[in-house]
């Protein structure tokens, strides 16, 4: 699709979207912010919710949050692309790091935005995406330039893979600074969770408190 003209391939002229994200309030927000750019079709809030909604109403593209309960956006992308790799998949995240980018542009993503996103510039990196272009926010090209101009892939972290990938969320917003009341409006979950993620960082990493928690994450080139 490369211009408001064009029409895919049943004859519409936007692009049918399913809209992947554990947060339905989250959901709700991105379908009102994209108002008549786009065609949502259908919703998910888990990997296999998604599987399901994607295999059964073969979208052109699909809106996929990274973090989903049941195995994540990569698993999402592992159980369709082999049967439907005309789908299209754009990756929405609150997470910026290069990991995450890395790991599902290797999964098949043909892009990747963060949740900063307007809702105009998202609106247009989904026909854009949908068209067959690779659509990434400017801080996260790079990360995909280098991961895939070198010769191995990143090394793992065995100190990070203990942490889960929402303990992941809260330690880099953690890191950057933010409050625990900022942390929980970021990622649509109660201060009271985020106390509780916080508390099982530190315990699984060997940290005392914030302070050792953000020389950590910097050290790593998380934040």
């Amino acid at each position: 699709m490369g211009d408001e003209n064009s029409t895919f391939a049943d004859g519409t002229s936007v692009p049918r979207v399913v809209i992947v994200d554990d947060h339905r309030l989250f959901r709700s927000g991105v379908r009102g912010e994209l108002g008549d750019a786009v065609d949502v079709i259908g919703e998910a809030g888990d990997v296999d919710s998604a599987v399901r909604v994607i295999t059964e109403r073969l979208p052109d593209l699909v809106l996929l949050d990274v973090h989903l309960p049941g195995g994540g956006g990569a698993e999402v992308l592992r159980r369709v692309l082999p049967q439907h790799p005309e789908i299209r998949f754009l990756a929405l995240s609150v997470s910026d790091a290069a990991e995450d980018v890395i790991g599902v542009v290797r999964g098949g993503a043909r892009g990747y935005v963060t949740k900063t996103i307007s809702g105009k510039d998202l609106a247009s990196a989904i026909v854009r995406v949908a068209d067959g272009d690779a659509v990434f926010s400017p801080r996260l090209a790079g990360f995909v330039l280098d991961a895939f101009s070198a010769t191995d892939a990143p090394p793992m972290d065995p100190e990070l893979d203990r942490l889960t990938q929402r303990e992941r969320e809260v330690l880099r917003l953690i890191a950057r600074g933010y409050a625990y009341k900022e942390v929980a409006k970021e990622l649509f979950i109660s201060v009271k969770t985020v106390e509780t993620h916080v508390s099982s960082v530190l315990r699984k990493l060997q940290l005392s408190n914030r302070h050792e928690l953000s020389r950590w994450a910097t050290a790593r080139k998380l934040v």
